[in-house]
């Protein structure tokens, strides 16, 4: 979760640490909680004992975010274990929505190995096929019912074999991660508590190895993509961290689609996407608060910095909105079609929705526009009041003078509803108007 601007916090405690409830209250002051989310706020002192699944599992990750066909991989095995056998799938050929919050669910790319048993540490060699750009995992199963997930992006071989690149949040879902690795008793994310700064981006996930919230915010738009037979790119943070510039995105994309929660970007990674979006590159956001955090890496450790818009970079300028605020998820609604959405009736095509009808169902962090928006910005639909007056969600688009076609959900999540008839109709529309250069 994103952490609240000055002129937004709001914060509401009962007892030691409680929920953040998302509605206007008079300045206060400075207070060692002060821009905390409540997130942050709801964990702080307990961030150590997150729960974790209770189901048996083997622990187990990859020493990189993603790889390309051909490449040697290293999974590394931290457990005790006997009869351990491993299997490579591909998430998203599942038939079946993901529902539990440690299971990640695919189709099979290889037959089960046995690799025998395991103490302490052990690294296993994994080599990537000739698969489609996609998420995988590695399944590790031992005896007593045991289960592991080590997920991995396979990105394509080279930049722009498919036009259109989907990019995974890695660098979020660590910061989600409330591991404690070097068991201190605090986990290892500034989650942890308002004076770290730092995570890990290389280690295993709790859970049982399932990125945090895979099974609402990123599961479903992959599983909807696989099933419709979309051919992409999908790409790791780390490949948008080493891509030399925005030039080469556009060369290689018409469309780059942020699906997740896309919160925590370092410099070259915002640099590379603005300059795709000024050379004509189009973009979509498909649920909230993304680029709204810089970080900084060394050594596999993000550093929190800042929020890009105390930089002067806000991300309203590039998104066409910004975190506004969150209630945890406390309140959701429908997106209600405005005046607006008539000027884009290519989105809306096949909906039968107009002004004034509700699609969907947004919540969790709310965007907004802000002064710092394209003046060409048109906001399409919106979710009034979500969690109080002016607490306003919006769907925005806006296209460039060079012609970059930008749109953003402005609420979590388009991805997590793209299997509503409706929502999938104006995805598959969305997907034909900003794949077309």
């Amino acid at each position: 979760m994103a952490t609240e601007p000055s002129k937004y916090r709001l914060a509401i405690l009962a007892g030691a640490c409680a929920a953040v409830l998302a509605w206007p209250a008079p300045p206060q002051p400075a207070h060692p909680l002060e821009g905390l989310d409540s997130d942050e706020i709801g964990l702080m002192g307990n961030a150590g004992h997150v729960p974790d699944s209770t189901k048996p599992k083997l622990t187990a990750y990859f020493e990189r975010e993603s790889y390309r066909p051909g490449d040697a991989a290293h999974l590394v095995v931290t457990d005790d274990a006997n009869a351990v056998s491993l299997q490579v799938f591909r998430a998203g050929e599942e038939s079946e929505p993901t529902l539990p919050h440690d299971v990640m669910l695919g189709g099979p790319v290889t037959k089960a190995v046995p690799i025998g048993g395991v103490e302490g540490r052990r690294v296993v060699p994994v080599r990537m096929g000739a698969w489609p750009s996609g998420v995988y995992f590695v399944r590790l199963t031992a005896s007593g019912s045991r289960v592991g997930y080590a997920p991995f992006v396979l990105a394509p071989r080279k930049l722009g074999e498919h036009r259109v690149a989907v990019v995974m949040p890695t660098q979020t879902w660590q910061a989600y991660n409330f591991r404690d690795d070097n068991s201190d008793g605090h986990a290892d994310t500034w989650y942890a508590g308002w004076k770290t700064h730092t995570a890990r981006l290389i280690r295993p996930f709790l859970d049982r190895g399932v990125p945090p919230h895979w099974s609402h915010y990123d599961a479903p738009f992959v599983r909807w993509l696989v099933q419709t037979h979309r051919d992409v790119d999908f790409l790791s943070d780390a490949e948008l961290r080493t891509v030399k510039s925005g030039s080469e995105l556009a060369h290689a994309y018409d469309l780059i689609v942020f699906s997740g929660h896309h919160e925590y970007v370092t410099s070259h990674e915002y640099d590379v996407v603005t300059q795709y979006r000024d050379l004509g590159g189009n973009l979509a956001f498909l649920a909230a608060n993304d680029f709204f955090w810089k970080i900084t890496i060394a050594n596999h450790v993000m550093t929190r910095v800042a929020e890009w818009r105390d930089l002067g970079r806000p991300e309203a300028a590039l998104i066409g909105v910004e975190y506004r605020a969150n209630d945890r998820g406390g309140h959701r609604a429908p997106w209600i079609l405005t005046p607006a959405s008539a000027t884009t009736a290519w989105l809306f095509a096949g909906t039968g929705l107009s002004n004034g009808d509700a699609m969907g169902s947004g919540g969790v962090e709310i965007d907004a526009t802000t002064e710092a928006s394209p003046k060409s910005v048109r906001v399409l639909a919106q979710i009034p009041n979500l969690y109080g007056p002016g607490f306003t969600a919006e769907m925005t688009y806006y296209e460039t003078p060079v012609g970059a076609k930008v749109f953003a959900a402005g609420a979590f999540s388009l991805a997590d509803s793209v299997w509503e008839q409706a929502v999938n109709t104006l995805m598959t529309n969305l997907w034909r108007h900003l794949s077309t250069p």
